[in-house]
């Protein structure tokens, strides 16, 4: 039966397509056709979690009280376990009772901060390109959402001269995430100093994204929001269990930082679920309590794909900067091509499935993401179609294209 007469909210109305729903039901049609799909659109790790973190899980199975309900604010261990994590990461002290968080995933936090803070017509802040959370919470909420572009030129690292001074005396939230999803950039300490200075003029609430923290390399050492002096009187971050120790399906992720935001966030949370599986908090406590070599297998696994794909799109004209950080390659597409269709025209042709970059932002267009989440041989396989299928970067092209 159809109900011809049901309409779903205005909020819904107000979303875009999720870019990755809709690139399932793409991948499912060329599943059909006999495609073999080298997937490297979503942000999915290969592979299982380190092997004690499955242990654990395995041997916390056998407890009886792990089968009823947590509490809503996560375990008691798994937060000091966070805290702890915290501080031997960040040398950051934090109250594992008030300022630190579990959560179904960082994706899930992000948004409902937009539900628990933002009322119709709250201005947020968020840049673009961006992880879609970031801007689909707030439109959710019916927040009115202010975008700041972010550009190659200024290495994707946003410009707060840019925010015009009645936007920023209006704005409620300002989301941030570096190291970036999609852009894969990094910001420099004094960018973290302006941000928290430019929040405190304002008086608005900092939402950093620090997902990818640990997937850094070549030396380099992000910086958390938390460790700024007034970062913590200002905001929170969100990290997740998902990309470093690759638990993506387990749903565990945390946010810390300013008490009375994460109390907010809390007080949401208990209308809506009921806290995660008291087996996988025992899981990720385990992951977090694990030797630095497990985060250092995770950081070369993912910077010897970067340099093998950025070495084989070299050799299709590609000139890719190596990432100091993240799972991804932020990658332009084709000179007169838009994302969408360079996506496409890619998955057709080769399998291989890339992220369009409209799907993060406006400013996402031009680029298309590709995430390193296959050994090398199945990315030289990637290579190998694209080079079979003619699809190669012609830099003289944007030559004649600027003088035209």
């Amino acid at each position: 039966m159809s109900l011809n007469w049901l309409t779903p909210a205005k909020r819904l109305s107000a979303l875009p397509t999720y870019v990755f729903a809709r690139l399932d039901e793409l991948k499912a049609h060329a599943r059909e056709q006999g495609l073999d799909l080298i997937d490297l659109g979503m942000g999915n790790p290969d592979g299982s979690p380190p092997k004690p973190v499955i242990e654990a899980a395995i041997a916390a199975m056998d407890n009886p009280k792990n089968h009823g309900y947590p509490p809503f604010e996560g375990t008691a261990s798994f937060r000091k376990a966070i805290t702890a994590w915290y501080y031997r990461q960040y040398q950051v002290e934090l109250d594992p009772d008030s300022e630190a968080l579990p959560l179904l995933g960082s994706k899930e936090g992000l948004t409902h901060l937009a539900l628990a803070y933002v009322d119709p017509g709250d201005v947020v802040i968020v840049p673009s390109p961006a992880y879609p959370a970031h801007f689909r919470g707030p439109l959710i909420a019916q927040g009115d959402v202010y975008q700041v572009d972010l550009k190659a030129e200024q290495n994707w690292v946003m410009d707060l001269s840019t925010i015009p001074e009645d936007i920023a005396r209006r704005a409620k939230l300002l989301y941030f995430n570096y190291p970036n999803n999609p852009t894969t950039a990094t910001a420099p300490r004094h960018f973290f100093e302006e941000i928290v200075e430019f929040a405190r003029h304002y008086q608005i609430v900092l939402v950093h994204d620090l997902c990818y923290a640990e997937l850094a390399f070549d030396g380099y050492v992000p910086t958390s929001l938390l460790q700024i002096p007034g970062g913590k009187d200002l905001g929170i971050e969100f990290h997740t269990l998902s990309k470093t120790y690759t638990m993506a399906g387990w749903r565990v992720g945390f946010v810390v930082g300013n008490s009375q935001v994460i109390q907010g966030l809390r007080t949401l949370k208990t209308n809506l679920d009921y806290g995660i599986f008291s087996v996988v908090q025992t899981a990720a406590e385990t992951a977090l309590q694990l030797p630095d070599e497990y985060v250092h297998q995770a950081q070369d696994r993912y910077r010897t794909r970067r340099d093998f794909m950025i070495k084989g799109l070299a050799e299709l004209g590609w000139e890719v900067p190596p990432s100091q950080a993240t799972m991804y390659l932020w990658v332009p597409c084709p000179i007169g091509t838009n994302s969408t269709d360079f996506a496409l025209d890619v998955l057709q042709k080769t399998g291989v499935v890339l992220t369009p970059g409209s799907a993060f932002g406006e400013a996402g267009e031009g680029y298309v993401r590709l995430s390193l989440i296959a050994d090398c041989d199945r990315l030289g396989e990637a290579l190998r179609r694209l080079k079979q299928a003619g699809i190669r970067y012609r830099p003289e092209e944007a030559v004649v294209s600027s003088n035209s």
